[in-house]
């Protein structure tokens, strides 16, 4: 009885997947403009979040900079489309190289000092005000006025598109490779000595695991594809700001979404933007209406403490138990 139960579990997850996945494929046709916009958005976190999961989650190196690798992405791939005329296709490779670069640099500095913890936090946070206050003053890079992404007419090859459809299909391909990725790492070896390194790190290089060098490949990995998003995030609002891409609150804002949703779990940072994403996106438009602004980061706070509170591992191994028919402790 226990292996039928288990079997069946096992073949109820794939199938809940593959199910989400056709509703969200046919979700614009059904859809209007704010809430496949809404949408949008909590593909763009659930990615971003993503990326950090591979280092803050799996690896246990959390980071409040991921800001900054968004923020390369998003400046490289604008420049070299504006003042070289590539597309953004490549653009956002060559930035995922840049933000990858310097994520090895950062890396590097921390761990071949053994730094952890609380200072790795400020090390990244460090790094990204830094790029934060040189793009505010970089003539260069459009200073404080930011970037204009001009519109030259929508096409593919230009990643610009009239409305919002094409855009929620690039943002949920975009999830889908980042998942897979994560999945594939989660089954490699790499996978299971960041897991080793997370949970004791110490003992882990007592049993012969080369934690820099693991460290640093998802530092990288992280950062090449935190990247890709800012590329996205430039071409979807066509506009790049300092205080928008590069600013501490959108670390915060990435790392809120799988620390939410179960952080080292596949699905937890997919689970969490879809709670906390669009909470923040009604509860914004409701209370700006009602004159009552700031309300929805009392709402929003009051959430994260319930989170913590009753579902401290993340809300999505809580589901999976669900899933998988067992009870919850």
């Amino acid at each position: 009885m226990r292996a039928f139960t288990g079997e069946r579990a096992a073949r109820r997850g794939p199938m809940l997947v593959g199910g989400a996945l056709l509703l969200l494929l046919a979700a614009p046709l059904y859809l209007g403009s704010y809430w496949t916009s809404t949408l949008i958005l909590v593909f763009f976190y659930a990615y971003t979040g993503q990326c950090w999961n591979i280092l803050g989650g799996y690896a246990g190196q959390v980071s409040l900079g991921h800001a900054a690798f968004l923020g390369i992405g998003a400046y490289t791939s604008t420049a070299l489309f504006m003042f070289a005329g590539l597309t953004p296709w490549l653009g956002m490779l060559a930035g995922g190289v840049l933000a990858a670069l310097l994520g090895l640099c950062i890396g590097f500095v921390s761990f071949r000092f053994h730094i952890r913890g609380a200072y790795f936090i400020l090390i990244t946070l460090a790094f990204a005000e830094i790029f934060h206050l040189l793009a505010l003053h970089l003539e260069s890079l459009g200073g404080a006025q930011g970037l204009f992404v001009p519109f030259t007419g929508a096409s593919w090859a230009k990643m610009q598109f009239k409305g919002n459809t094409n855009y929620y299909y690039v943002a949920l391909a975009l999830l889908v490779v980042i998942t897979l990725v994560a999945r594939a790492l989660e089954r490699s070896k790499l996978g299971l000595y960041l897991v080793a390194i997370r949970e004791d790190e110490d003992a882990s290089r007592a049993l012969g695991v080369n934690t820099m060098r693991c460290k640093l490949a998802a530092t990288a990995i992280s950062a090449f594809f935190t990247a890709l998003a800012g590329a996205f995030y430039s071409n979807y609002f066509f506009y790049i700001h300092p205080d928008e891409v590069l600013d501490v609150e959108l670390s915060v804002d990435i790392l809120l979404r799988p620390i939410v949703g179960g952080a080292g779990t596949l699905f937890g940072p997919i689970v969490g933007s879809f709670i906390l994403t669009p909470l923040a996106e009604l509860s914004r438009a409701y209370f700006s209406k009602e004159g009552l602004i700031g309300t929805h980061l009392i709402i929003y706070g009051l959430l994260l403490i319930a989170v913590v509170l009753f579902f401290p591992r993340g809300v999505a191994p809580y589901l999976a138990r669900l899933v998988a028919g067992k009870r919850t402790s």
